[in-house]
């Protein structure tokens, strides 16, 4: 395998658009959220052609296979071409964002904030209790 097809997983990920700077991704490889071949790793690690990499970031989890290293950010469409992502990743996204949306849907919440009136009244329930 030669070094043009290896790449420090800090720099793929950046390039890949799945952080905004690499630094953020360093930090995310360096707090345990990205995951190669299923072992944690160091900001230096070379990826190469075919790694599964596991990246969470916040409630998503991406599974996806490196199909190409480029070294420099490019377009969204093309960095969208330098992976893979698993059907099953996709799926289990669709799943979490369908169960995100029914919890928002069920969670009570005021559509707008309390004009002065409503305050006076919630004040006045208050001290009453």
């Amino acid at each position: 395998m030669s070094e043009s097809e290896k790449l420090r997983i800090d720099k793929w990920l950046w390039a890949a658009r799945f952080f905004k700077t690499r630094s953020l991704a360093a930090t995310a490889v360096a707090g345990g959220k990205v995951h190669i071949n299923n072992q944690r790793v160091k900001s230096s690690y070379l990826i190469s052609l075919g790694d599964e990499i596991r990246i969470r970031k916040g409630q998503e989890e991406f599974v996806v296979h490196v199909q190409e290293v480029f070294p420099k950010r490019r377009a969204a469409k093309e960095a969208q071409n330098m992976y893979e992502e698993t059907s099953e990743s996709i799926e289990a996204r669709k799943e979490m964002s369908s169960q995100m949306k029914l919890m928002a849907q069920q969670s009570p919440h005021a559509k707008r904030r309390p004009n002065k009136k409503e305050r006076r009244h919630i004040i006045q329930f208050i001290r009453k209790s």
